[in-house]
C-alpha cells in the first residue's frame, strides 16, 4: 500500500470528513490518496489561513478534530496564524502540510522551512513523519493529543520522497477517552468549601461547553442558587432570564461584572481557561477559589486556590450533584443585574426609527433567531458589543475568538460551521477590516452551495484600535482606510448583497435572508455607529 494511501486511511479510521486546504507539488501523492476515499471530501480553499479556521470552528462544533493541509514554505507558513488561533482557543484540529523530501533538507534548499520547529509554540505537538512505517502511529498519536484536555492543534509534516513509497500496515484502533473524576475526599471538601461560604459566585468558562457538561453545571447552580457569570466564550450556558445569569465579565474596561467577583467570598470557577482573561485583570481582591476543570490549576498569586476538583466535568458535577449542596442565595449590593442589562444594552426595545448601532442589530439578530442559529464574531470592537449584548439562545451556538483573537476568521469560519451543523442558520458577523482578509472564501462557499448570512459592519475604520487611540492619546491615527462597494464585490461572487438604510430594512433584509436554504447573502451595513 502506497504511504498516503495508509494516511488516508487512517484519517477515514478517524471519522475524518472534510479536509480543508491547497494542494501542491509536495502534497499530489496525498492529494491523489484523497480523490479515491469516499468519505472525506477536500474542500479546496483560497488562501491557507482560512483553511485553518474553517477546520478551527468545525472542530469545535462537530466535537472531533477539523483537518487542514497545506504544501510546504510559504503554504503551511499561511496556516500559522489559523492554527495558533484553534490552539489558543483550545480548538481541536489537525494541520497536514508537505515537505521538501529529506534529501534535500539539510542544504539550503527551494521553499525549504524547519516547518516543525515553527510550529512547535503554536501547537500542541508538532512533529515530522521521518519513516513512512510510523504513519499509523503518528495519525492515532495525533487525533488524540488534538482533543486531550484541554484541546488544540497539532502539525504532522510529511516529507514528499516517503509520500509514494509501499509499506504493509493499518490504522490502530481508534479508542475512547476513560473519564475521571475527583474521588469523595476532594468531592466532600469541596461541598464543605462550599458550606463555609456566604456569597459563593459560579465563574463559567468555556470548559464546560467543549466537556459538553451544560446539563451537569445548570443543576448545581439552581441548587447552589448562586449567581453566575460567564466568560466571552461560555455565552449561553445560562439561559439569558435564568436568575443567576449576571451575564458576561472579562472586558477591558467597564466591566460591569467585576463587582460581584469582588463582592463574593468563594468563587467556584469551572472549566475557565486564563487564555481569556488573567485572573490578575478581575480577582484583584485575591477571593478563594474552588478550582473545578479537567486539568489541575494554573499557579497564578491572583488564583489562590483553596481547593480542586480536577477530572472530567460532566462526571464531576454528576457526582456533587448527590450530595446535597447547601444552598447560598444572595444578591449583590445594589440593583446590579440591571444595571449590567442596561450598560450592556440587553433587552432593548427597539423602534423603526432608531440608528443602525451594533447594539440595536445584535437585538434584531437575537429576536429573529433560534435555539440552533451559529453567530460567529470576527474580531474587532463588534466583538465586545457581542460579548456584552448578545444573548444566545444555546450554549456552544456563539463562536467567539478571545485566544489569539485574529481578525479574519468570521466568513471562513462560517463555512466551517455550516459543514458541521448543515441544518443550522449561520450568521457572521466581521467589521469592514476583518472581512477583507478573507473575502476570497466566498467563492468557497459559493462552490459548495452553502447557505449562510455575511453581516459586514462598514466604517472604514479600525473602530476598536481608534477608540484606544483616542482614550490613550485624544486622536487616532493609521486606523482609517478605504473600502469597495461590498454589495457589487457580493454580486462579484455570484451571491446576494443588500445595504439597508435603516433598522426596518435590515430586519426584512435579514428575515429573507435566514428564510434562504440554498443562498448565501451579505448584508453591507454602513456607518459610523457599527
Amino acid at each position: 500500500m502506497k504511504a498516503t494511501d495508509l494516511l488516508v486511511q487512517c484519517l477515514e479510521n478517524e471519522d475524518v470528513e472534510y479536509i480543508f486546504g491547497i494542494m501542491g507539488k509536495e502534497t499530489l501523492d496525498l492529494i491523489d490518496s484523497l480523490s479515491k476515499s469516499k468519505q472525506i471530501k477536500f474542500v479546496n480553499v483560497r488562501h491557507e489561513q482560512g483553511a485553518a479556521f474553517m477546520a478551527d470552528v468545525y472542530g469545535r462544533l462537530a466535537k472531533k478534530p477539523g483537518v487542514c493541509l497545506a504544501t510546504l514554505g510559504p503554504g503551511a507558513t499561511n496556516l500559522l496564524t489559523g492554527i495558533s488561533s484553534a490552539n489558543l482557543d483550545h480548538s481541536p484540529v489537525v494541520a497536514i502540510t508537505g515537505q521538501a523530501g529529506l534529501e534535500r533538507q539539510h542544504p539550503e534548499s527551494h521553499q525549504y522551512l524547519d516547518i516543525v520547529k515553527i510550529f512547535e509554540p503554536a501547537t500542541k505537538w508538532s512533529v515530522q513523519i521521518r519513516d513512512s512505517q510510523t504513519i499509523s502511529t503518528i495519525i492515532r498519536k495525533a487525533f488524540r493529543v488534538a482533543q486531550m484536555e484541554k484541546p488544540g492543534a497539532v502539525l504532522i509534516e510529511l516529507p514528499e520522497n516517503l509520500a509514494p513509497q509501499m509499506i504493509p500496515s493499518n490504522p490502530l484502533l481508534v479508542t475512547q477517552f476513560p473519564k475521571s473524576t475527583p474521588n469523595s475526599q476532594a468531592i466532600e471538601y469541596a461541598r464543605s468549601l462550599i458550606g463555609q461560604s456566604n456569597k459563593p459566585l459560579v465563574i463559567i468558562g468555556n470548559g464546560v461547553i467543549r466537556q459538553e457538561a451544560v446539563d451537569e453545571l445548570l443543576t448545581f447552580i439552581e441548587n447552589l442558587k448562586s449567581p453566575a457569570l460567564h466568560s466571552f466564550m461560555a455565552k449561553g450556558v445560562l439561559s439569558k432570564d435564568h436568575p443567576s445569569n449576571y451575564f458576561t465579565f472579562g472586558f477591558t474596561k467597564q466591566d460591569e461584572g467585576l463587582p460581584i467577583i469582588e463582592e463574593s467570598d468563594l468563587l467556584i470557577v469551572v472549566g475557565y481557561d486564563f487564555v481569556e482573561k488573567l485572573p490578575k485583570e478581575w480577582n484583584k481582591k485575591l477571593r478563594p477559589v474552588l478550582h473545578i476543570d479537567p486539568l489541575p490549576a494554573e499557579m497564578n498569586e491572583h488564583y489562590p486556590v483553596r481547593g480542586e476538583l480536577v477530572g472530567d466535568l460532566k462526571e464531576t458535577f454528576h457526582a456533587l450533584n448527590k450530595l446535597e449542596i447547601p444552598s447560598k442565595p444572595w444578591a449583590p449590593s445594589g440593583n446590579l443585574k440591571a444595571q449590567i442589562k442596561f450598560a450592556y444594552q440587553i433587552d432593548l426595545e427597539l423602534q423603526g426609527n432608531q440608528a443602525l448601532t451594533i447594539e440595536n442589530i445584535l437585538t434584531i439578530i437575537e429576536n429573529l433567531t433560534n435555539e440552533k442559529t451559529i453567530v460567529i464574531s470576527d474580531v474587532g470592537a463588534h466583538k465586545v458589543s457581542i460579548a456584552r449584548t448578545y444573548q444566545p439562545k444555546q450554549a456552544g451556538r456563539l463562536i467567539i475568538s478571545n485566544g489569539l483573537a485574529s481578525m479574519g476568521i468570521a466568513v471562513p469560519g462560517a463555512i466551517g460551521a455550516k459543514l458541521a451543523c448543515p441544518d443550522a442558520p449561520v450568521i457572521c458577523i466581521t467589521g469592514d477590516g476583518g472581512a477583507l482578509m478573507n473575502i476570497s472564501e466566498l467563492e468557497t462557499a459559493k462552490r459548495l452551495g452553502l447557505s449562510f448570512v455575511i453581516i459586514v459592519l462598514n466604517n472604514s475604520a479600525l473602530k476598536l484600535e481608534e477608540q484606544m487611540m483616542q482614550d490613550k492619546f485624544t486622536n487616532s491615527f493609521g486606523t482609517s482606510f478605504g473600502n469597495p462597494d461590498f454589495v457589487k464585490l457580493a454580486e462579484s461572487f455570484g451571491i446576494k448583497g443588500v445595504r439597508p438604510n435603516d433598522l426596518v430594512a435590515f430586519e426584512q433584509f435579514l428575515k429573507d435572508a435566514l428564510n434562504q436554504t440554498n443562498e448565501l447573502t451579505l448584508i453591507d451595513v454602513q456607518g459610523k455607529d457599527v
